[in-house]
């Protein structure tokens, strides 16, 4: 039996994983049922954090390559995204006993910034210290993609930003940090979503109802 209880949920992954597709699709899904629930993402989900998000995203290749942002300017401008997400829209949600879907969190940081561009994680962490104030995932999904799935749905995007262009190499890279992060971690489920079908679907689904003990 359903008992309403504050709850975040987040999907992780390199783009082209289908994440985005299935946390719309368990938020339809748990809205069916009923169930207050709260879709996210980040870098944005407040107005805020959004135009930190264009900036970061949508202005990166247009600038010379003198002019990009150092890699901790970068990482600041997520963390500052982030803290703006949390103070306005995660904790609120969270203290209504909402559940909160989340596109990517702390976890695309670590994997991107410390293992992709070797960002010192003392110093994510040291920040994540004030801004998280007790708010973590209470089940994570990391999906997992082929390399050729991910590249053949990344070149149907009508609109690309600078994650999208990245080389494969570091999208493999990226991935197996995930699957890193995510290795013995009991609230951690790595899904398959080369596919990403109905199957997949049903599955995350079935997983979330456990633990919100939905029938």
């Amino acid at each position: 039996m359903y008992k309403k209880k504050p709850f975040f949920i987040v999907f992780e992954g390199v783009e082209g994983c289908g994440k985005s597709y299935q946390s719309k699709k368990l938020f339809i899904s748990l809205k069916k049922k009923k169930i207050k629930s709260l879709l996210t993402r980040e870098p944005g989900g407040t107005k805020s954090a959004e135009l930190i998000r264009n900036l970061i995203l949508n202005d990166y290749f247009k600038k010379p390559k003198t002019d990009k942002f150092d890699r901790y300017t970068d990482t600041l401008l997520y963390l500052a995204a982030r803290n703006e997400h949390i103070i306005t829209k995660i904790k609120p949600a969270l203290k209504k006993k909402e559940v909160v879907i989340c596109d990517r969190f702390i976890d695309s940081t670590l994997a991107y910034q410390v293992y992709g561009k070797k960002v010192n994680i003392n110093f994510i962490n040291n920040i994540h210290k004030f801004i998280l104030n007790g708010v973590k995932p209470n089940l994570t999904f990391i999906l997992k993609v082929s390399p050729k799935t991910s590249r053949k749905r990344l070149l149907k995007r009508r609109t690309r930003n600078r994650y999208d262009n990245f080389t494969q190499d570091f999208y493999k890279k990226v991935q197996r940090s995930f699957l890193k992060i995510a290795r013995k971690k009991k609230n951690y489920f790595i899904l398959d979503s080369s596919k990403n079908n109905n199957s997949l679907e049903k599955k995350i689904f079935e997983i979330t109802s456990k633990y919100l003990k939905i029938k």
